[in-house]
């Protein structure tokens, strides 16, 4: 049951985070148009079942007068509506209260704002110490998201065969990271990648929708394109075992999706995103129309 759409305004960000799903960055292109979001808006009242709606990136703020807009029209539509931020714009908690203020008034319900060493190591104050000090004096509902850069100690690697989780949470294998934050790291056999850890495939409660019309179950893995066929008609008319990506990694994950399509593929890996990653990479060719766009991939 589909409850949430997260909007992703733009891949553009001014960071470029060796841990980012989406290969964000200052170079990334594009960016939704006020027009593209009312149709989305269209299409999600056709979806009874959505609550929320937040705007994501890259980096929403970059765009703060279209983010403020939809939030306003989100809003008025009696969606619940969330941001998610790097919290760049808050140089001071001053400067962040004014940024925040709009918002606040419009009834934003919930600001999730990175907070780590990703983000920004070697900075003595985080702006996102202060965009949350600024966020809970306007008593705005907020929380930080914290991920740590994988790191291994000693004796780790006789823990992690054993399926334990290599030292440093929340940081997934995909998109920049597979390439940027593996090396070193202990490893296990593909085999034993069976499912996927992280995404219900079969039953999304949430995908993202991007600026080209591709609807994210995972970041690459789209359901369609809502530019192509109406967003309402492609989330009624899902079916996992019908899409060639999504029925292997339900029924045996990764290890079967690596199987199914005879994936040159390397005897170890970090998690099951690492491998599940690196095999959708190999078959872009194969499914353009299911593993998209090409930037998610570095391409």
């Amino acid at each position: 049951m589909l409850t949430g759409i997260h909007l992703l305004l733009s891949y553009k960000c001014d960071s470029e985070c060796d841990h980012c799903f989406v290969y964000s960055g200052p170079e990334a292109k594009g960016t939704f148009t006020l027009k593209q979001i009312k149709e989305v808006f269209a299409e999600l009242t056709k979806i009874e079942t959505i609550e929320w709606i937040y705007f994501e990136g890259g980096e929403p703020f970059l765009f703060y007068p279209l983010m403020y807009e939809g939030i306003r029209i989100a809003s008025g539509m009696g969606f619940k509506t969330g941001i998610v931020t790097n919290a760049y714009w808050a140089t001071s908690e001053e400067d962040a209260e004014l940024w925040l203020k709009p918002l606040y008034h419009l009834g934003v319900s919930d600001i999730s704002i990175s907070d780590d060493a990703f983000h920004y190591e070697g900075k003595e104050i985080a702006p996102a110490k202060h965009a949350l000090k600024a966020a809970r004096k306007l008593g705005m509902p907020c929380g930080s998201i914290c991920i740590d850069k994988p790191v291994v100690e000693e004796g780790i690697d006789k823990d992690y065969a054993k399926g334990k989780p290599v030292v440093g949470g929340g940081t997934m294998f995909r998109g920049r990271a597979a390439e940027k934050l593996t090396e070193g790291l202990p490893r296990r056999p593909w085999e034993e990648f069976t499912e996927c850890p992280y995404e219900d495939l079969r039953n999304p409660e949430r995908v993202h929708l991007d600026q080209y019309g591709n609807i994210h179950l995972c970041q690459g893995l789209s359901m369609g394109n809502m530019w192509d066929t109406p967003l309402s008609k492609i989330v009624k008319d899902y079916n996992a075992d019908s899409h060639p990506i999504c029925k292997p990694l339900v029924n045996g994950g990764p290890a079967l999706l690596v199987k199914e399509y005879d994936v040159q593929h390397e005897d170890k890996y970090v998690d099951a995103c690492h491998i599940c990653y690196l095999a959708r990479l190999a078959l872009l060719d194969r499914f353009p129309q299911y593993l998209a766009p090409r930037s998610v991939y570095g391409l």
